[in-house]
């Protein structure tokens, strides 16, 4: 199935971190902190290692991919984590999130990354079919410590 509109895919600016911020809270639903969220976004922009891109109709903002990349020793090379995908909810099912991922797909080959890699909430079974429907496999088991006091429960 093709995108139902016209979906551009490009590198994320400083100004898109309003919208980005909207939907990475929306993601996680929970209200993150606006000024400590800028600052990581700022930082990221110019970080070799991080890619973020946004998918736009027009000029609408309707969709946020990020990739982080490290060496890895176990790997012996370079792995890129796709670490946020967002795309808005009257959009969904159109193959954007499919474009978002082929993008970051580009930039790992590109970049001649061993392996991309994901990781998402168990109880999100819905991601998980979506991811799987993307090329990814699951291999491995995450676990995770919450080293905040609020956190309850990492996600």
């Amino acid at each position: 199935m093709q995108p139902t509109t016209s979906v551009s895919v490009r590198p994320a600016t400083l100004d898109d971190c309003p919208v980005v911020y909207r939907f990475l809270c929306d993601l996680e639903e929970t209200t993150l902190d606006p000024v400590a969220f800028g600052a990581v976004f700022a930082r990221n922009t110019t970080s070799p290692s991080v890619w973020y891109r946004v998918a736009e109709v027009g000029a609408e903002v309707i969709g946020f991919v990020s990739c982080h990349a490290q060496w890895l020793l176990h790997h012996t090379g370079r792995v890129g984590e796709i670490q946020e995908l967002y795309v808005q909810p009257d959009y969904r099912n159109q193959r954007i999130g499919h474009q978002l991922v082929a993008e970051v797909v580009q930039i790992a080959r590109q970049e001649g990354f061993i392996n991309l890699e994901v990781t998402t909430n168990a109880r999100r079974t819905d991601t998980i079919r979506f991811y799987e429907q993307t090329g990814f496999r699951a291999s491995h088991r995450k676990l995770v410590m919450g080293l905040m006091p609020e956190d309850k429960e990492s996600v």
